[in-house]
């Protein structure tokens, strides 16, 4: 059977203006493509009350976590800066909760963008509220080219899952403003860009948990390489269900 992959949504307000900085990362259909494209069948699941999330992560097989607005710095114990962009709290719990649910259902994840910087925060780990925060930064990371085209190199870490994709290096987009600091105690950081900014995360154990800090569902109409990660997640998710049973 088809696996039904959740994709996590967001919450938009009129009277609040949307986040600058994800606005092209942020159109659901993309990741719905990207999704359909490499087998699965795509869900989109809305913000909603925390108490729903274990009833819904029983009804999927794999959930992406998406792009999208800032995190509240008060989930990793910091007072918002000037350059924190806006935030959606309730979109930060309950994706938190639908993520935690996930894993103790033992379903795989792969998270994007804020989805990877979500995962980080929700085990322990940190951020750098804006770029200009963080030292020795020299690489575009919030790029004004075309987002299907690639603006900067990231380097894979040996026996990761994304080596196991991409290789050594890839080429990959960039649309953040914010960064991963310190990571949290269970993951691993398993892809850098030249400038040593984390651009992915690997939890431990045999469960695909893999977050990237770019967003492949852009590329992969340009990119044949990024249809892979999609595709090597979708083949996880369906030997995960035969394992499972």
């Amino acid at each position: 059977m088809t696996v039904i992959i959740g994709i996590s949504g967001t919450r938009r307000s009129m009277e609040f203006p949307q986040n600058i900085f994800e606005d092209r990362a942020t159109v659901n259909d993309t990741y719905v493509k990207a999704v359909a494209k490499a087998g699965g069948a795509p869900i989109i699941l809305p913000v909603t009350e925390t108490g729903y999330a274990k009833e819904i992560v029983a009804h999927i097989d794999g959930l992406i976590l998406t792009g999208g607005d800032d995190i509240s710095p008060f989930l990793y114990g910091e007072e918002p800066l000037a350059r924190l962009s806006g935030t959606l709290p309730d979109r930060d719990l309950y994706e938190m909760e639908l993520l935690k649910e996930t894993l103790a259902q033992n379903k795989p994840v792969l998270a994007i963008c804020r989805g990877v910087q979500l995962m980080n925060v929700a085990f322990g780990g940190s951020l750098y509220q804006d770029i200009s925060y963080a030292p020795g930064i020299e690489r575009q990371h919030l790029q004004h080219t075309d987002p299907a085209f690639p603006i900067h190199s990231v380097t894979t870490k040996e026996n990761s899952e994304l080596r196991a994709i991409f290789g050594e290096k890839t080429m990959v987009n960039s649309l953040h403003h914010q960064v991963i600091r310190n990571v949290a105690a269970e993951f691993h950081a398993t892809a850098w860009a030249s400038d040593g900014v984390i651009e992915a995360l690997e939890r431990e154990g045999d469960l695909f948990v893999v977050g990237v800090q770019w967003h492949p569902e852009i590329m992969v109409k340009q990119d044949d390489e990024m249809c892979a990660l999609f595709e090597t997640f979708i083949q996880k998710v369906e030997s995960n269900n035969k394992y499972s049973k």
